[in-house]
């Protein structure tokens, strides 16, 4: 065991190996729909030896894809984080990666066994914060009088507060923090960097695989989704159990999705122009400000993002098996998505932040074994850096691909998320820095 004094209070992890772990660790508190507020700090020592409870959600759609994570119990009370250290000391000053997760606002969360980052972290020497947030209805609900939504972001700022003030009692620098997330987690990511509140907590980012086509919703979008939710919930959302919330939640996406299921935007989105995240041109010129005031930032997308959404899907299927010329409309239908969702307007931001003077490095994964039967698709990095054999050994994304390939481009890839938070360069002088005339992306692993 090890106890850590933190200004939060004490807490009791558990030491490994080579790393000491504190899970569960409650960063905030807060009433349904309302928004994060911190806590006083406690006394005596509280344990941190297992993961708390995560955000109430329904099973990822994705599971068929990234495989499922071990089960753990849900409730409002997740406002939680995991810290994993090599050395727990104030003195030791390491880096810090924030870790956001991804689940299209709807499922995840930093506690899942799929983000443990153990290896990440002593193969590093960082620190890593895998940080759990709202979701769904529970997290960016935008009804008048009720919620103005964001809830989710503003839990995931009210983390990166906690961070500044705690992490150094954990080893870690409050001066050298690095947000990254993955899909939704780079998503908000993208959309801190335009919060000034947020962005000064942070000075370097990672964006793995952002939709940031999806753009943010606007306040009417989101009011007309907040009202379809409270039709198909009828009852009133303050006191409707955690069941009938995520029934008609899910409900609300179904109908959203179309009768062929074929809109894949998740219902529930940060709200420009609301709370602390602003309009769409005040966020543009907040982006600006913050990269001229100095930001690394890393951001990249997969070689092919599309094929865990429409791989299986029936639509994808039985087009494929149209003779001849079936697999060639899908692959056209899946590059045009993933073109217009994540690639252009990954590289437009990538644009946007280096054309105002953040250092940028652009990324491709790349298929990194021929037999994965999904290719390079959205999740595929996510064992690279996270998790271990055994937590990601179901993944259907991985059939057929050696344990020693994945070993070998695992431990690539987190050699250059860690030289990135600590030195804001992925890999000494081998990366060119993006520029806005520059096409060139580093493939990866």
């Amino acid at each position: 065991m090890t106890v850590v004094h933190s200004p939060a209070g004490a807490w009791r992890g558990t030491r490994r190996e080579k790393v000491s772990v504190f899970r569960g660790i409650r960063y905030a508190e807060a009433a349904r729909f309302g928004p994060p507020r911190r806590l006083p700090p406690h006394t005596g020592v509280a344990d941190a030896v297992r993961p708390g409870d995560i955000a109430p959600q329904s099973p990822s759609r994705l599971e068929g894809v990234m495989g499922a994570a071990a089960p753990l119990p849900q409730s409002e009370d997740c406002l939680r984080l995991t810290v994993t250290t090599p050395d727990p000391r104030p003195s030791a000053a390491r880096p810090v990666l924030v870790w956001m997760h991804g689940g299209a606002y709807l499922t995840g969360s930093g506690e899942w066994n799929l983000y443990d980052a153990e290896r990440l972290s002593a193969e590093g020497d960082i620190v890593v914060v895998s940080v759990a947030y709202r979701l769904g209805a529970l997290g960016y609900l935008c009804v008048p009088g009720l919620s103005d939504g964001n809830l989710g972001l503003l839990d995931q700022i009210a983390a990166l507060g906690w961070v500044h003030d705690s992490i150094a009692a954990f080893g870690g620098d409050p001066g050298r923090v690095t947000v990254a997330g993955q899909s939704a987690g780079a998503h908000s990511a993208a959309a801190m960097l335009g919060i000034d509140d947020a962005s000064r907590l942070f000075g370097r980012a990672v964006l793995q695989s952002a939709p940031l086509g999806l753009g943010f919703a606007s306040p009417g979008d989101a009011e007309r989704v907040g009202a379809l939710f409270l039709r198909h919930l009828g009852a009133d959302p303050l006191r409707a159990p955690v069941a009938d919330i995520l029934a008609a939640q899910a409900r609300t996406a179904r109908e959203l999705a179309g009768p062929l299921g074929l809109g894949s935007a998740p219902p529930f989105l940060p709200v420009a122009g609301s709370g602390p995240l602003p309009a769409p041109a005040a966020w543009r010129a907040s982006v600006v400000r913050r990269a001229k005031a100095g930001l690394d930032v890393m951001l990249g997308t997969t070689d092919d993002e599309m094929t865990a959404f429409y791989g299986r899907h029936p639509v994808f299927t039985a087009l494929r098996r149209v003779p001849l010329a079936g697999d060639a409309i899908v692959d056209r239908i899946q590059r045009a998505v993933q073109d217009r969702v994540f690639e252009r307007p990954t590289r437009r931001l990538a644009d946007l932040l280096a054309g105002s003077g953040a250092n940028v490095y652009r990324y491709q994964v790349r298929r990194f074994h021929p037999g994965g039967p999904f290719g390079a698709c959205h999740c595929i990095e996510l064992p690279l850096l996270f998790g271990d054999g055994d937590a990601w050994r179901d993944a259907p994304m991985l059939a057929g691909i050696a344990p020693e390939t994945l070993a070998s481009a695992g431990a690539r890839t987190r050699a250059l998320w860690s030289a990135f938070a600590r030195s804001g360069v992925p890999d000494g002088s081998r990366w060119r820095r993006h520029t806005p005339r520059s096409r060139h992306a580093r493939a990866l692993p």
